[in-house]
Parts: structure tokens; sequence; C-alpha cells
């Protein structure tokens, strides 16, 4: 096997997941109080989850968000969500030296449904790590790469890019604006994993993985997803011609041969 064919899979051919290795020193304290915050409120979360480079032990202070699933109880209406966001923004404030805070919420019921195996099954089992609560990835077993998985996870990639573009061209300031295309870029990047080969063996974990795959597969896309992963590092193209870019590629993919 090459490197790439062999990338993010075990010697038996299940997707890797993330090791439980203690969270870096300069993370612990923000990540007590998110735990300490989120499991006092009202709404009392069933498992908090912690995934991206925090949680695989590869975040820079300064430079890195923090991402989180968060998994409630019940279905949350507009209150919780409105102090679940209020929430989100205070511990930000408290925590600068994290870029951001991400919430990704769902519901107990929603990731138990069998027909969101593929999603929240493939996501909380391969992708977090439970920092509180109840883990809900011990009811599920490894999974096996698969382009339904791919689907399951960035098969909405139309809409969430179209809405990055709204974004970035009404950012309220360059810095919004440049965190919004390094955001963007890196969802492009991993939304080229919808084009896979079912029969692929290797699941990318890395940013340059995923282009590599998809390199393979299209060698003439090339120079352009070169640039999406140039913008995911170091984020510096005008507005227009990132626009304008990344409607071109998000218009080849919506039409793109073996969708």
């Amino acid at each position: 096997m090459t490197v790439l064919q062999s990338a993010g899979v075990d010697a038996d051919g299940y997707i890797l997941t993330v090791a439980d290795a203690p969270v870096q020193i300069e993370f612990q304290p923000l990540l007590a109080d998110v735990c300490a915050t989120l499991s006092q409120a009202a709404f009392g979360p069933h498992g908090i989850y912690l995934y991206g480079s925090v949680a695989r032990g590869q975040a820079e202070v300064g430079v890195s968000d923090l991402d989180l699933s968060l998994i409630l109880i019940e279905p949350p209406d507009a209150p919780v969500l409105e102090r679940l966001e209020a929430a989100r923004v205070a511990l930000e404030q408290r925590h600068p030296h994290v870029t951001k805070i991400d919430f990704d919420i769902g519901d107990r019921a929603q990731v138990l449904a069998p027909e969101n195996r593929n999603r929240w099954g493939f996501w909380l089992k391969h992708h977090c790590r439970c920092v509180w609560g109840d883990d809900l990835s011990l009811h599920f077993e490894p999974f096996r790469p698969s382009r339904a998985i791919a689907l399951a996870v960035n098969g909405d990639f139309e809409q969430a890019l179209t809405t990055y573009l709204l974004r970035i061209e009404q950012a309220s300031s360059e810095h919004t604006r440049l965190r919004l295309q390094r955001e963007a870029s890196r969802a492009l990047i991993r939304a080229t994993h919808t084009l896979r080969a079912d029969d692929a063996p290797m699941w990318p974990q890395t940013l340059e993985e995923y282009v590599a795959l998809f390199v393979q597969q299209y060698p003439s896309m090339r120079v352009q997803i070169a640039y999406f992963l140039f913008e995911a590092r170091n984020p510096s193209a005008e507005c227009e011609a990132f626009s304008t870019r990344l409607r071109a590629f998000l218009s080849w993919m919506v039409s793109a041969p073996d969708r």
C-alpha cells in the first residue's frame, strides 16, 4: 500500500479515532470553564464532545478554534439556542487565546436515530472525544471508509459554502473576512471528499490528504484546489478574487462527474 492508500485507517481497515490523550495544558482552563458553564445550565446537555485541533493535541494558542459538539437531552427550542449562543459568546470573551468557539448542536434521539448513523454516529465515534456526560459514541461500532459517510457529513456543502460567500462579502472588517476565507477554504477542501470513489480504502485526516485524494481523481483541478489549500493556511486573497474562485469551484463541484 502507498502512504496515501493507507492514510487514516488502522491495520483492520477501520477509520482512525481521536486518541484519548491529555488536552494541551494551554487549553485545559478553557475546557474546564466550558464544562462547568454548560453542565450547570438549565437545559443540561447530555454530553459535551471535543473535536478539531484541540481534541487532536495539535492546537496553537492564538491560531486555533475550540470546536465542540453539544448533545442535548431534548431538541432545543429557540430560547435554549439563545442561551447557548450567549454562553458561547461569554466563553469566547473570557478566553481570547482561541480565535473562536464553535458549537455543533444535536440531541440524543437525533444521534441515536438509525438514519443518522453515518452522520452523528460516525462523527462522535471517529472525530470526537467526550469530555463531559454520557458518551453516546459507545453505542456505535467502528466505521470503515465509504462514500455514504462522506455524503452524510458533507453533503450539504452547496448551502454551507453559499452561506460563507454571503458572509465574506458582508464582513465588517478585513480580519473577519480573512477568518471566514480560511474557514470556507477548509470547508471546501473537506467537501471534495463527497466525490471520493466508494472503494477508496483511505480516509483523509489532514487538509493535505484531502487535497491529495482529490487530485488523484481530478488531476486537471490541481491548481484550483491548491489555491484553497493556501487560503486555508494563509488567508490573504482580496475579497472579489476569492469569491470569484469559490463560486467557480462550487459550480464545478455541483456538476462534477461521478456525483
